[in-house]
């Protein structure tokens, strides 16, 4: 259907639609004057509210709204949507005795210190090991410093079962947890268990002499307790991979850097 001048009917009554709005945008509000009494039309008036309600939002979501606890407030200083740059300062954490009241830098260097001392009382004298399983790393530490990042191997998580006789089942994993160097061996030899005959399908010996075997475990063994170590190995290649039945191996050079500065005594950290 058309109108006249060819216009359809509907395009005509949208027009009428918004010829009105516009009208009406553009009409001074009722009772509603600015500054010297001058007329404020509703396009102005809306606008004014929004800019109100924005302002006002910003400022109460920057200032009222967020609180930081001590060790966010090292990093946090928020600042003001002024182009001014007028800091809006640290707010301390919400509490009963001093809600919102301000945290001073004299206060936040004294908390950093209590802590930095609380972390110090914990942390081992002297040279440290610590064992990264996940990625296969070890790290030799003393303070804040570090002297040595190597490539290491773990335990594999293999199982192995006991098809006859006592039907035992071993894990092989390395175990996580915090040890102590219990002695230092130089030119080791690993006292074969009975779990290394059953892995070759080989009957397990009587005798002791049949189960020592020598120049598998490098140059130094660390013993970390049940029979867990931290050993050299004649496989360096393997190195950076789980393959181990739970002891610790490291290349020669790491070694020996290890045995330089740890002995029995030096802490142990696994995870």
């Amino acid at each position: 259907m058309s109108g006249e001048g060819g216009l359809p009917l509907v395009g005509r009554r949208w027009g009428r639609i918004l010829g009105r709005a516009t009208k009406w945008w553009e009409a001074p509000g009722e009772d509603r004057r600015g500054l010297g009494g001058v007329p404020l039309s509703r396009r102005k008036v809306v606008a004014g509210v929004l800019l109100a309600l924005g302002v006002g939002g910003s400022l109460w979501f920057a200032w009222g709204s967020t609180t930081y606890t001590p060790a966010e407030l090292v990093a946090v200083r928020p600042r003001s949507i002024f182009s001014s740059g007028t800091s809006l300062g640290p707010r301390s954490s919400a509490g009963a005795d001093g809600a919102g009241a301000p945290v001073s830098r004299v206060e936040l260097e004294r908390e950093r210190r209590r802590l930095q001392a609380a972390l110090a009382a914990h942390r081992p004298r002297g040279a440290y090991i610590v064992v990264d399983r996940g990625n296969n790393r070890i790290f030799l530490r003393k303070g804040d410093s570090l002297l040595l990042e190597g490539v290491i191997s773990t335990g594999s998580g293999a199982v192995l079962q006991e098809t006859t006789g006592q039907k035992r089942q071993w894990v092989f994993d390395t175990p996580a947890g915090r040890f102590t160097i219990l002695s230092e061996r130089p030119d080791p030899v690993w006292t074969k268990p009975d779990w290394a005959f059953l892995e070759e399908g080989k009957p397990i010996p009587t005798r002791l002499s049949e189960r020592r075997e020598y120049g598998s475990l490098g140059e130094y063994a660390l013993d970390l307790g049940d029979g867990y170590m931290i050993h050299g190995t004649l496989y360096e290649r393997l190195l950076g991979r789980s393959v181990t039945h739970g002891c610790i191996r490291v290349g020669r050079e790491d070694l020996r850097v290890l045995v330089r500065h740890t002995g029995p005594g030096s802490q142990v950290f696994i995870f």
